[in-house]
């Protein structure tokens, strides 16, 4: 077996295995606590315990014996932070969610993942010429307040918010759909770098994971789940922007929406939310308001 002393280093090993998956990992854990038995069993003996296809048993063995995998993720471990769900700087806020990362790559100021209050702001990726003021309007009394900002580095409505974060000397924590090595969209890497350096940028994806279609809406469950709330700047009415909103309710937290001219497509997927429940936001102070009246009791909640 190779050598790997500690549980949370065995699940960072078994979380880049071939034909592993969160639901697998999730059971392996369930029937191996210290997820040392697995290394002793044969492909065909992984199939019968685990319930693993053969297909995936066979690949899964090799990497578990494989030392060129276990060199490359010391290598990453030189150049980020790996956090485990086993870890005691794993971010509260995620465990209270349904599906949990089990393992998340940072760079950055690991504390601002526990830092509160802190709220989502989404949107868009086509914004309207108006965009960039009402995300400034709206984060940049938040920024000033001490709060941190959350987003996904993703063009439009999740650039202008990492920005107006960065312009006031604020912390901003970027949520991304792909590994360090692979930054998307490309004319984000500048952004990417100085969120580095002030904010923290964090993956569930290994640093040579390239971007992938479904990786962002599995990325936005993220988002969402770090945060007390979630406001959506601009969205249209079959707008990405909406799994993360569905996301956020299905985990519990607030979603606030801007209103806007009912003439431009960018507006109609927040007077959609709004109809159905979303709180309709018409300065910061609703956002502050909501988190003193309910959003400190909601966070000791959270920590248990």
């Amino acid at each position: 077996m190779l050598k790997l002393s500690r549980r949370s280093n065995r699940l960072i090993h078994l979380s880049r295995c071939k034909g592993i998956t969160r639901r697998i990992m999730q059971y392996i854990i369930q029937k191996d606590t210290e997820l040392k038995e697995i290394y002793y069993l044969s492909p065909k003996e992984l199939t019968q315990i685990y319930h693993i296809p053969e297909q995936k048993a066979v690949p899964l063995y090799h990497d578990l014996h494989n030392p060129v995998l276990i060199e490359q993720i010391k290598q990453d471990k030189t150049q980020c932070s790996i956090i485990t769900i086993l870890d005691q700087a794993y971010p509260f806020m995620l465990k209270t969610i349904k599906d949990p990362p089990l393992v998340l790559y940072t760079i950055g100021n690991n504390e601002l993942l526990s830092c509160s209050p802190c709220i989502s702001v989404i949107g868009t990726r086509r914004p309207t010429s108006e965009a960039k003021q009402k995300t400034n309007f709206i984060v940049k009394p938040l920024v000033e307040e001490g709060w941190v900002i959350i987003s996904g580095m993703a063009k439009g409505i999740d650039t202008y918010a990492h920005k107006v974060a960065l312009a006031q000397n604020g912390k901003t924590v970027a949520v991304l759909g792909s590994g360090f090595e692979h930054i998307y969209p490309k004319e984000n890497e500048d952004l990417f770098t100085e969120i580095c350096k002030s904010g923290i940028v964090l993956s569930e994806y290994p640093p040579n994971v390239v971007a992938s279609r479904h990786h962002f809406p599995e990325r936005n469950r993220l988002i969402s789940g770090l945060t007390f709330g979630t406001l959506v700047i601009e969205a249209t009415e079959k707008s990405g922007t909406l799994i993360t909103v569905d996301q956020a309710l299905d985990q519990g937290r607030e979603v606030y929406a801007l209103p806007g001219s009912p003439l431009v497509a960018q507006t109609k997927g927040c007077h959609r939310m709004i109809q159905e429940g979303a709180k309709l936001v018409i300065d910061a102070q609703c956002i502050l308001e909501d988190w003193n009246d309910q959003g400190t009791h909601l966070a000791s909640v959270w920590k248990g």
